[in-house]
């Protein structure tokens, strides 16, 4: 029998030699080109080389040939682009040579918080913004990385699954599949026979309300990956009431935390709802027994338990972390009015009458007649305050379109609330309620009919005139916003507000903005679009500079518009504060380039129905957001908060008054502020406890220092690229701190070309820069971010270390040379060596906690300095002296061809011998990384796997660059 090489051997097959990799099957070699990619891994069958069909053969590294001209620029060039190759880095955070992403200081708190128990159980409750979606994924990335688990789940939203398949594929490099109720029929039909859709794909994103049904409860139980992400856990803890959807989505929960094995992250930017029990039911998921803890009465114990698995910050909290500044925009919030014109407010008037009368007449029924002429009258006032466009789709018969669904005698307040109220645990429900006026109209007599027939062709002349003031306030805003340079998003309520009011803005901004007002790109994005569509029309918009979008709800999650937009206008009032603060949120977050943002909220100031809700909700809202820095969610259910409406507006007051104040009774609106401003105070003590401040920032800067010296900072990457271009004969031109105009691109070699965006290829000209540059002016484009995982970063290092590995003579940095310097004052050796280390745990985690050993690769490229050759005494340098040494380096004398061969021959014949006092520096390495991976897992459990690493040997000789003094009397 012919046993398979050691993990991190070279062998030859098909012809070229390869690194052997840990493989996840253990009759498959799985193989990687010496200077490729993941792209290239190749696995062959361990049979087949038994059989002698397939002929793997030991081999080692080639060795550079002494003809090398590399001066000090080139074998830099060499060593950045080695490193800038490696996925499987040697440093203690293993997943970030796999990631696209460069995670701000702060949230590698939960990564370390995660290493330190077994399994993982947590709830990152960080504020809006802050970037609870790339934490939980470092999170599932490291421990992929680290062999711990195989598979990943999402549990999320519907509306929300597509965004994090792109978040998993573009930023982690994790294809994922989304099964849902619309992709299901496709995954199927690839799935194998007698193998389960939630089994087979190494990675799923899976709708919680398909994954909850009874239909597919059991099967998604039996297959679910070992590490679960629940987004928007909020939604899946333990309602108060008798809301079946929430109740199914935590018994799903229940289920899974069942397994002991199982991580489980829970990500919410509102864990509590104001319902304690509740929010304990979702500690519960972490530990069993949080669910009796008294949140009101922690002891020291207590809270340091719950500390290990809750983080909990604001952005107040994060952005001065470790030295480096978050650039979160600043946010301006204003308010801007109207008054209804006498024409619209005759509409109002009439509305309003036959509405509260809908309402009075109601009180005499009860049961499901009662309830419809509340919903019916809600319905009606909503729509014809948000625009004539809605009003006239509510007021007209929709029963049999597509967008109307019929209410029964059977049907819930769960089932209307959607259509009037804005839910921030499902996706927003747009469409006029029609099917809900249509409903109550049934109720009512022929005159009454007569009198909606009528309304209807009172919103129908109002709509895009004058006399809709609400639209003309609107247009003057946006021109003003857009003249101070921000791109705005208009948020409406209802589909055929939003298309109305974009139709207008096109009308409209040409007058007011004269010049540029017809250059301006308005669109309307609602949820008549698909997914796909909207994110399409997202995209087309953001190559206009003077851009507006006018979107409803279905946009305030799921695609991400911070990049592109920087001021919201609410043309509708939401009813629910926490759909406010979502909108808002869509451009003040981190990643935003500008360094302010405005949010412009727009109301009636003769509006009865947006007096109501900006007194009760929205303000005291606005308070506690400025008071405690995050929001705290209204702490009744939406029920609740439209019966509170319906009661402001049609039981205490005894005329239509259009007052902006109509408030509710005194005692509903105290007890509703004293619970809300309750929630607030325990909000406040929460994130004090809960934010971590006791993991120290330099415990974070150690791990970080250790990664980077080995995979290569953003600094790293800019030195690479800009002298990569220049070496390959394009033009580096400054054109400001930290941007940089690439140009001339057409010269780069082809399969360089290939990798960079289309419009750059065509123009062969490129804005860069490397890290986000905070503050960035509004009226700019911004810069293309050059990460080490961009695709042009990726193709240019790869370019660098194939052809000096291929030995071309015209190889752009050769891995030979040699300079003269008087930087040393005697003769010198830079080697640049790529060390590959075995990381052996016992704990097979991957394969269920079953024993065995298991075995990474981890590699790093290191300048070594010696000083002497054998069979003399050798030195090796320490410390920073020889990559500093390569930094620095200038050439001041020449070199002849003969003194160059004869130099580097010398050193090359030598290597064997070289590899005796190379040995303990190799060691020492293995033991500080050794060290780091100890320092990470620091924890009590006895359980955690910390690797053991052993060098594996020769290490690789990637390039030679030998120091030479100047003798006495050369000229420089």
């Amino acid at each position: 029998m012919i046993l398979p090489p050691a993990v991190g051997s070279i062998v030859r097959a098909r012809g070229r030699e390869w690194v052997l990799l840990p493989s996840p099957q253990p009759d498959v070699l799985l193989l990687r080109p010496l200077a490729g990619g993941e792209a290239e891994l190749c696995g062959i069958y361990l049979p087949l080389i038994q059989r002698g069909v397939e002929q793997v053969e030991p081999a080692a590294f080639p060795l550079p040939t002494p003809d090398g001209t590399a001066d000090a620029v080139a074998a830099e060039l060499l060593w950045n682009a080695a490193r800038l190759t490696l996925r499987d880095g040697a440093g203690p955070f293993r997943s970030l040579g796999r990631i696209s992403v460069r995670p701000r200081p702060y949230q590698f708190v939960p990564l370390l918080m995660a290493l330190r128990m077994s399994p993982v159980r947590m709830l990152i409750a960080d504020d809006v913004g802050v970037g609870k979606t790339i934490e939980a994924l470092l999170i599932a990335r490291e421990l992929l990385a680290r062999g711990e688990i195989r598979r990943i789940a999402v549990l999320c939203p519907p509306y929300l699954c597509d965004q994090w398949a792109r978040e998993l594929e573009e930023k982690f490099h994790l294809p994922a599949v989304v099964i849902r109720s619309g992709t299901v029929g496709p995954l199927e039909r690839k799935t194998p026979p007698g193998e389960s859709i939630f089994g087979h794909y190494p990675h799923i994103v899976v709708s919680i309300d398909y994954a909850k049904s009874d239909r597919h409860r059991a099967n998604f139980l039996q297959h679910c990956p070992e590490f679960v992400i629940v987004d928007e856990a909020h939604g899946a803890a333990q309602p108060a009431g008798q809301r079946t959807a929430q109740q199914q989505r935590h018994q799903l929960l229940r289920d899974l935390a069942q397994d002991p094995r199982r991580h489980l992250l829970l990500l919410t930017a509102t864990p509590h709802s104001g319902v304690e029990e509740s929010f304990r039911s979702l500690l519960a998921l972490l530990r069993p027994d949080f669910a009796t803890l008294d949140l009101h009465g922690l002891n020291e114990q207590q809270t340091r338990e719950l500390a290990r698995h809750l983080v909990q910050r604001r952005r107040a909290d994060v952005v001065r972390w470790l030295g480096t500044e978050t650039p979160f925009p600043e946010r301006e919030s204003v308010e801007e009015t109207y008054d209804l014109s006498p024409a619209y407010a005759r509409l109002f008037e009439q509305v309003y009458a036959f509405s509260r009368e809908l309402v009075r007449t109601g009180t005499t029924l009860t049961g499901w007649k009662r309830r419809i002429r509340y919903w019916s009258a809600l319905a009606l006032l909503r729509c014809v305050m948000s625009s004539p466009a809605a009003a006239q789709a509510a007021l007209e018969k929709r029963m049999h379109s597509e967008e109307g669904l019929a209410l029964d005698e059977e049907a819930s307040d769960e089932a209307y609330a959607p259509y009037i109220y804005e839910s921030s645990e499902r996706e927003t429900v747009d469409v006029a309620p029609a099917h809900i006026v249509e409903e109550g109209e049934r109720e009512v007599g022929e005159s009454d009919r007569r009198r909606l027939r009528e309304f209807a062709r009172l919103a129908a002349s109002l709509r895009g005139t004058d006399d809709d003031r609400k639209i003309v306030r609107c247009a003057q805003i946006v021109a003003g916003l857009l003249g101070e340079g921000y791109a705005p998003i208009i948020w409406c309520r209802y589909i055929a507000t939003s298309d109305y009011v974009a139709e207008e803005l096109r009308r409209r901004l040409p007058v007011l903005l004269p010049g540029i007002g017809s250059q301006v790109r308005v669109i309307s994005v609602t949820g008549a679009l698909s997914e796909d569509e909207r994110r399409e029309r997202v995209a087309e918009l953001t190559r206009f500079p003077l851009r507006v979008l006018v979107a409803t709800d279905c946009l305030s999650e799921g695609i991400n518009l911070q990049e592109h937009f920087t001021a919201v206008v609410h043309y509708d009032l939401p009813w629910n504060p926490n759909r406010l603060e979502q909108r808002e949120g869509r451009v003040d977050r981190f990643g935003q380039p500008a360094p302010r943002v405005k949010a412009v909220l727009l109301y009636g100031r003769d509006n009865p129905v947006d007096g109501a809700v900006l007194d009760v909700l929205l303000r005291k809202a606005q308070e506690i957001r400025r008071t405690l820095g995050v929001a705290v969610p209204v702490p009744v259910d939406s029920e609740t908060v439209m019966e509170a409406v319906l009661n402001a507006l049609f039981f205490h007051v005894p005329t239509a008054s259009r007052q902006l104040v109509l408030p509710m009774m005194p005692a509903e609106v105290a007890d509703l502020h004293r619970r809300w401003e309750a929630d607030a105070q325990r909000e406040r003590e929460s994130r004090t406890r809960f934010a971590q401040h006791d993991l120290r920032p330099e415990e974070v800067a150690r791990e970080l220092e250790e990664t980077d010296a080995v995979l290569g900072d953003p600094k790293a990457v800019q030195r690479f690229v800009l002298n990569g271009c220049q070496r390959l004969g394009a033009v580096v031109e400054p054109e400001r701190e930290g941007v940089w105009w690439l140009r001339n691109l057409k010269t780069l070699p082809e399969m360089i070309q290939a990798a960079l965006p289309p419009d750059v290829a065509v123009s062969g000209e490129w804005r860069v820069c490397f890290e986000m540059i905070p503050h960035w002016q509004r009226t700019d484009q911004p810069p293309t971010v050059l990460g080490r995982h961009h695709p042009f970063v990726e193709a240019l290092a790869r370019y660098f270390l194939e052809a000096a590995l291929a030995g071309s003579p015209d190889a752009p940095a050769p891995r030979t040379g040699v300079v003269r310097t008087s930087a040393v004052p005697r003769r010198t050796v830079l080697l640049l060596l790529r060390l590959r280390f075995l990381l052996e745990s016992g704990r097979g985690a991957a394969e269920g906690g079953g024993g065995g050993v298991r075995t990474l690769l981890a590699e790093e490229v290191r300048v070594v300095g010696l000083r002497g050759l054998p069979p003399s005494p050798v030195e090796v340098l320490e410390g920073d002296e020889p990559l500093a040494l390569l930094q620095n380096l200038k050439p001041e004398a020449p070199v002849s061809p003969r003194e160059r061969r004869e130099a580097l021959e010398e050193v090359l014949a030598a290597w064997n011998d070289l590899q005796a006092p190379l040995r303990p520096f190799v060691e020492k390495r293995a033991a500080r990384l050794e060290e780091a991976h100890r320092r990470v897992r620091a924890a009590a459990d006895p359980n955690l796997p910390v690797p053991q690493v052993r060098p594996h040997w020769p290490p690789d000789l990637l390039g030679v660059l030998v120091l030479m003094p100047i003798p006495k009397g050369v000229a420089r």
